[in-house]
């Protein structure tokens, strides 16, 4: 049977989701690829076929490039890598092909992270597992053997990246693949690893959940367009949702948010103690801590509490107002303190409200840490009428946003024309809670009035 005909009929009645859909998917896929290879090249030596990149981890999704290298000890000739791969080109399937010996592909792969990256997951199809093995050993060495220039050239990449395909925790239709907290963030991190397996980073098997929720949905987003293409569309997510077992669009979307804030927080934490570890050279030197609060100390590029067992309420307000002044991310044993922390009096202290005002005031600055807060539940602590708002989407066509991100986002509008008003803390708590009943039934403006009162009261 051809190509196109193998992959249809599987796509088609496969029952198969996520992560078992794919490896079954690449098995199918690898077992044609076998058959064309022994018709050209038979047993022939000093070749193989390996494959690259998500083709290489086995996590083909129905539209997904197959990443293939002819790798040769010089023997093979453009008729005999014509032979091979007109059938693949003649099937429709996008093909990303090469025909390269070991030394030419990590000559390749030195200058050009793409090719470097793909290397990391490669792995034999067919033809001389020594010289595939060779091709994958080679491959990692060289990206390990320079961890600095590696991780740098990574996270330039990585940021390069996620200033031009969005957010997937909070965009209405998120890039799947390369959004911010997307699967591409979980492959960097695993590339990050293997230049430097001392990072003490998340590792893919503390995201394999998230990983999972989004993978199945850009498969079955494959499967109902029959297209490449990894932005979950409006009109498509209800489709999508069904294929997954999914109540409705809007579960789903919820899913695939909190999935996507996992990742990119795991994500951010990361590429925060990179950049830390780049800036002070490959061997941490001792940085004296620098007072930048009350209670509070830059350390090693992260804000931490002093005396942290004995945070109070407010050494909430006081650590994300640090961290957002530095621009910088807040210590993660500072985060455990706070969890345990009495919480903050009723009603709040002057200084403690004076402070989340200025917090807010920060504008895009506060993002961030507001989102670091609220992974690490402790942002409801602070308001718990927030709550049914996390990650919930608004589907139509006037929001870009989830609400919780739509809120924040107006924040950091407002704080842009925050010193032409008289009460810029009316404002900022304006621009903070004006859609808050949202998460709740009924009247969202009449429900967000009476929440916003309890809340106003309260601080």
């Amino acid at each position: 049977m051809a190509l196109p005909e193998v992959c249809e009929k599987f796509q088609r009645e496969s029952p198969l989701l996520g992560l078992r859909f794919s490896r079954a998917y690449t098995e199918l896929i690898d077992a044609w690829l076998v058959g064309l290879y022994d018709e050209v090249f038979g047993s022939t030596p000093g070749v193989a076929l390996v494959a690259t990149g998500g083709h290489g981890r086995s996590e083909l999704c129905p539209a997904s490039d197959l990443d293939l290298t002819l790798i040769h000890t010089g023997g093979v000739t453009v008729s005999d890598a014509e032979a091979f791969w007109y059938p693949l080109w003649d099937s429709g399937k996008r093909v990303g092909h090469s025909v390269r010996t070991v030394d030419e592909a990590l000559e390749l792969a030195k200058s050009d992270i793409p090719t470097a990256t793909a290397l990391l997951s490669c792995r034999p199809i067919a033809g001389s597992t020594d010289l595939a093995a060779a091709l994958a050993r080679k491959a990692a060495s060289q990206w390990s053997s320079s961890p600095k220039r590696s991780l740098t050239v990574l996270l330039d990449s990585v940021e390069l990246r996620q200033r031009t395909a969005g957010e997937v925790p909070f965009d209405l239709e998120p890039d799947l693949k390369e959004g911010r907290g997307g699967l591409r963030d979980v492959h960097a991190l695993e590339w990050a690893l293997a230049a430097d397996p001392s990072l003490e980073i998340a590792r893919r098997s503390d995201l394999e959940a998230a990983y999972e929720t989004l993978l199945a949905a850009r498969i079955e987003l494959h499967r109902v367009t029959s297209r490449t293409g990894d932005r979950l569309l409006l009109q498509e997510q209800d489709e999508v949702a069904a294929r997954l077992g999914a109540e409705n669009a809007d579960q789903l979307m919820a899913q695939v948010a909190m999935a996507g804030r996992r990742i990119a927080w795991s994500a951010d934490e990361a590429w925060a103690d990179v950049r830390e570890q780049l800036s002070a050279g490959m061997f941490r030197r001792s940085r004296k801590p620098r007072e930048v609060g009350p209670g509070i100390d830059l350390v090693a590029g992260r804000v931490e509490l002093r005396d942290g067992p004995g945070a109070t309420g407010g050494s909430m307000v006081d650590l994300a107002l640090a961290a957002g002044r530095e621009r910088v991310r807040m210590s993660r044993q500072s985060l455990e303190w706070l969890r345990d922390a009495p919480a903050v009096a009723d009603p709040w202290p002057v200084a403690t409200r004076e402070d989340f005002i200025a917090l807010l005031l920060l504008g895009h600055d506060a993002i961030d840490v507001i989102e670091t807060l609220d992974i690490a539940e402790l942002w409801c602590r602070l308001i718990p009428e927030w709550e049914p708002n996390r990650s919930r989407p608004q589907r139509n066509a006037y929001h870009r946003f989830t609400v919780d991100r739509h809120l924040l986002e107006c924040v950091a509008q407002a704080a842009g024309i925050a010193q032409r008003v008289g009460r810029p803390d009316l404002l900022m708590m304006g621009a903070l809670l004006h859609d808050i009943g949202k998460g709740y039934p009924g009247d969202h403006a009449l429900v967000g009035r009476e929440l916003a009162a309890t809340i106003a009261r309260r601080m």
